[in-house]
């Protein structure tokens, strides 16, 4: 029972959401009637084409927006600013170039309320979860884009949110990085077990990390297609199982608007 209602209090819920921007009068809204629950330690992808408003979404759940119709709740409650159980990590590291990995990383905590020495273990303990142990006094011109992303997830986890929102961490970095940047998500979520919202336009991302997939069109940004995603981990890109997944979910993601 006590599982039970701890599941409920981590619960994310978006109940018609709608979002139009100042000026966007003449047009449909960025987003239009959008309905998801995500359960806790759910690890949820939402994908679709530029402009169908998922970067958007992410903003108005991170709480960095409070302009829009509808509800979002999480743990109960109504999300209308920031929160440290709802951490963020953008497609830009955004890391301070005068600050070193650890310092980097402590910036998160400045709020947190906690003593010299927990900031000082908690930094050490997601240093080391990210793989970055021995780079603790680098700079970011030290870091290759991955190293810089890990650093990025590790101030996202830092402060052990309840909800990790992510907005295509790794659509700046080269094939080969990102593919072992996604291997290292995954593994770093199977450790947590914290509920994930993953932003992305790469579908074989998509698959290969989430358990469900949201598929979003664009202008007015609706949810298309919920896709649960049902195959075992670890997971292989090349697996005919996991290809005419893909290529399912590729048919509505390529559609033209209106078609799906």
């Amino acid at each position: 029972m006590a599982t039970l209602a701890a599941t409920r209090a981590n619960q994310l819920n978006l109940h018609r959401v709608a979002k139009r921007f100042a000026g966007d009068i003449n047009v449909p809204p960025v987003l239009d009637g959008i309905d998801l629950n995500v359960s806790s330690g759910e690890f949820v992808a939402i994908v679709g084409a530029s402009g169908c408003g998922k970067s958007t979404l992410l903003r108005l759940i991170a709480g960095l927006d409070d302009q829009f119709d509808g509800d979002i709740e999480f743990g109960g409650e109504r999300i209308c600013t920031t929160d440290l159980a709802r951490g963020l990590v953008f497609q830009d590291h955004r890391l301070f170039p005068w600050l070193n990995v650890e310092q980097n990383i402590a910036v998160a905590l400045r709020n947190s309320g906690r003593s010299k020495e927990e900031k000082r273990r908690a930094v050490a303990e997601h240093i080391e979860l990210v793989g970055l142990k021995g780079y603790e006094g680098h700079h970011p011109h030290q870091l290759s884009g991955g190293m810089a992303q890990r650093v990025s997830i590790a101030r996202g986890l830092v402060n052990r949110p309840k909800l990790l929102l992510l907005d295509e961490p790794f659509g700046a970095l080269d094939a080969l990085t990102r593919s072992r940047m996604q291997n290292e998500l995954q593994r770093i979520w199977e450790s947590e077990r914290i509920t994930m919202v993953l932003v992305t336009h790469d579908v074989d991302e998509a698959v290969f990390l989430a358990d469900r997939v949201v598929v979003m069109q664009a202008r007015p940004g609706r949810i298309s297609k919920l896709v649960h995603v049902g195959l075992e981990r670890p997971r292989r890109k090349s697996d005919p199982a996991f290809v005419r997944l893909r290529d399912d979910i590729l048919a509505d993601f390529n559609a033209p608007v209106g078609a799906v």
